[in-house]
């Protein structure tokens, strides 16, 4: 869909982009605050930011309830909602074009002015309590919190987390907004037809009663070089779910992420893949992935998935194969080339709706600021060499900082084996 960008700063300090859909029926809001569980006052109380989340649409200055604000909010079908992160904690809402105005309100009134009462604490406690436990059956759940405190990262695994739950008052929960939700903590991104509307949207925008405050920064982290694989034990667990994480001391350069992006598809993006393809053929393995992130200092490279242990082994062989062909330059140009068509394709898909919209900017914006060119995107992707890929995955070995873990039932001498043979690749 065709689309206008704008950005702007607000005389409060907030920032964020007006999105002009022309052919909008639909409006896409999204506010952002650097709120997240790692900016909580302590680690004793590391779940306030998300009892925090689950209270945010609750008693307010206009209603009583979450159930009076719930009523209201969907009365014409609008949707809204909001997530927690390490970092960040985000609210938002999808609605009808002809409701924009009465839904943006309203999010002013559940942003603004929550009341945080004592028994919604009570209940968002077991709500969050609940949660968390639901959790601890997903192998994944458990297995990639503890590979970011093994990267050295001073975050809490899911068991850790449930245990300052208790801990939690409704002082903290107030500390906890009065000190993150300010003006010029937040972002926000709203997408839709805008034409005409730009003045009223700042208008309103502009009255939302925040008190000053600052745009908190991520923490930066020393990543320690791990010499042996971590196993996570499970009795219960009847196969090995794995991740390996690599390490990159500096954030990509949007060119870099293209290229990775790239890489990542080559090796596990589909049936046919190198790695995942390779293990689905001989079945080995229902599920492997690879996954890239920059953030602020450094980058990940992540590599996971489930095998059975009997399996295990023959995987890690492929895994350990071709990514040695990878720094080999082996890959062909007609791979290069159609994993470079599979990602224009994908570009053009991902522009179908508002919200899609909203989401390509918002990711990108929140994190550091910046404007994501939706048009240089193609050339981005084209410009993709097969030389590149394998000069920066090579990087990504050098630095020499990687992880495996897993979580398996008394499977420690097989992901010793495991490790020593991706060590041959760093060797």
């Amino acid at each position: 869909m065709k689309h206008i960008v704008e950005e702007v700063k607000l005389k409060s300090g907030a920032r964020g982009l007006l999105i002009d859909v022309p052919d909008a029926t639909v409006m896409s809001f999204q506010f952002n605050f650097r709120a997240g569980s790692r900016l909580t006052r302590d680690k004793d109380i590391y779940e306030t930011a998300h009892i925090m989340e689950h209270m945010a649409f609750g008693a307010n200055a206009r209603f009583k309830d979450e159930h009076a604000f719930e009523a209201d909010f969907t009365r014409n079908g609008a949707f809204h909602n909001a997530s927690t992160s390490d970092y960040s904690l985000d609210y938002y809402a999808s609605c009808a074009d002809f409701e924009w105005d009465r839904i943006l309100d309203l999010q002013q009134v559940s942003i603004t002015s929550p009341k945080f009462r004592e028994d919604e604490l009570v209940a968002e406690k077991g709500n969050v309590k609940s949660e968390l436990t639901g959790y601890l059956s997903d192998y994944n759940r458990i297995l990639w919190p503890r590979i970011q405190q093994l990267l050295g990262e001073d975050t809490l695994t899911y068991p850790q987390r449930l245990k300052t739950i208790n801990n939690v008052s409704v002082k903290d929960i107030r500390e906890h907004y009065q000190r993150t939700h300010t003006a010029q903590n937040l972002r926000f991104v709203v997408a839709g037809k805008l034409h005409g509307r730009k003045t009223q949207l700042k208008q309103m925008l502009e009255s939302w009663d925040l008190p000053d405050g600052e745009r908190f920064k991520m923490l930066v982290e020393e990543h320690p070089q791990i010499t042996k694989p971590t196993l996570i034990p499970r009795k219960e667990a009847p196969n090995l779910t794995f991740g390996l994480a690599l390490v990159l001391p500096r954030p990509l350069t949007d060119p870099e992420i293209a290229t990775m992006g790239c890489l990542d598809h080559l090796l596990t993006g589909t049936m046919f893949s190198r790695i995942m393809g390779a293990a689905r053929k001989k079945g080995l393995a229902y599920g492997i992935w690879s996954d890239t992130n920059s953030f602020e200092t450094y980058s990940l490279w992540d590599i996971g998935g489930e095998v059975n242990t009997d399996s295990a082994e023959e995987v890690f062989d492929i895994i350990v194969r071709e990514l040695k062909a990878v720094l080999a330059e082996r890959l062909t140009e007609d791979e290069v080339e159609a994993s470079k068509q599979y990602a224009l394709g994908r570009y053009q898909m991902g522009a179908q709706t508002v919200g899609q919209i909203a989401g390509f900017y918002s990711g990108r914006y929140f994190f550091d600021g910046v404007v994501n060119d939706y048009e240089k995107v193609p050339a981005r992707i084209e410009a993709t060499k097969r030389d590149d890929i394998a000069k920066l995955m090579q990087e990504f070995i050098d630095h020499q900082t990687w992880v495996l873990a897993g979580v398996a039932d008394n499977e420690r001498e097989l992901l010793d084996t495991l490790h020593a043979k991706l060590a041959t690749i760093f060797n």
